[in-house]
């Protein structure tokens, strides 16, 4: 299958990072190299490193960026190494970021992935394509509490307590739309929203699979610690529980002190290290839902170095 996807917000990306020709930039959630492209074409003695855990991600960007020229380097790591990659590469201050924290449309569109509630496939849904843990694993070898507990905290799915039973009665659950079937079966015709019934679920272990919530405060703070003053650190999200996250992590580095309200001075002397730019997050334009309605529940956020 031909990679494609379609970046979000591509436009809006490159206003806010404020992009220096000479500047260093990490793209930490590489997908098809949408946001890595504009950013390599705008620079002349700088460098964009860009890096994903997809190996096919990474195939793919290395052909497209290497037909725009100018210099780049690519990894396969998680975005919550990046420091790592820095230190590797020598260097110590980057001057922009940007994580798109979405799913790419080939991951969803590529069958064999596993991601999509629309096609039949293996229960899989790994970004990173040599690690052990998927979601039929998950499925068929969790308990009906764990499962339970996945699909309400990643999911913030009403009914996750009565799908995990069903799923527990049904298994063995091998493919997408096994699954999506148990789903159908567990939700009451009558309770169903308007959006997909598999929506939520498949978000959850997703989520589960790939590990997305657990290390995302601490990867914020550790790559806009590597951030020169007047950098910028770009974040795109898909659901409110990522957003939730870069939005705490955002008010905290504004804000600096930890100290209770309720004492009359700071005692614990840790400063403000970044000031928040977009009070509100930044939303698809209706002329980019027109061609991309995937982007609809994108936000962006966006916090500069002080």
């Amino acid at each position: 299958m031909v990679f494609s996807h379609i970046s979000v917000m591509p436009n809006e990306v490159l206003e806010y990072l404020k992009i220096k020709p000479d500047g260093i930039y990490l793209d930490g959630t590489l997908g098809g190299a949408g946001h890595a492209s504009g950013i390599l074409e705008r620079l002349t003695e700088g460098l964009l490193i860009g890096i994903d855990k997809d190996e096919d991600a990474l195939h793919h960007s290395k052909q497209k960026l290497n037909a725009l020229g100018g210099n780049f380097v690519l990894a396969k790591a998680d975005f919550y190494n990046a420091d790592l990659l820095l230190d590797e590469l020598e260097i110590d201050k980057i001057q922009g970021a940007i994580l798109d924290l979405g799913v790419s449309s080939y991951q969803l569109d590529e069958g064999q992935r596993g991601f999509s509630y629309h096609q039949d496939a293996p229960l899989d849904m790994r970004m990173n394509q040599c690690q052990k843990l998927d979601a039929a694993f998950i499925v068929n070898e969790y308990s009906e509490e764990e499962l339970t507990r996945i699909l309400w905290e990643f999911g913030e799915e009403r009914w996750a307590k009565r799908i995990a039973e069903f799923i527990v009665e049904y298994r063995p659950i091998e493919t997408t739309l096994e699954l999506v079937d148990v789903i159908k079966r567990a939700i009451p015709a009558a309770a169903r929203e308007d959006k997909h019934p598999g929506r939520k679920t498949f978000q959850a272990l997703r989520i589960a699979v790939n590990g997305e919530l657990d290390t995302l405060e601490e990867s914020l703070y550790k790559i806009f610690a590597r951030m020169d003053k007047g950098g910028r650190l770009v974040v795109i999200t898909f659901h409110s529980l990522e957003d939730r996250i870069v939005k705490k992590t955002f008010a905290s580095m504004q804000k600096g002190c930890i100290c209770p309200p309720e004492l009359p001075v700071c005692l614990c002397g840790m400063e403000p290290i970044g000031k928040i730019i977009t009070r509100k997050p930044i939303e698809a334009s209706f002329k980019e839902l027109e061609f991309n309605p995937r982007s609809r529940s994108a936000k962006m956020r966006v916090i500069e170095r002080i």
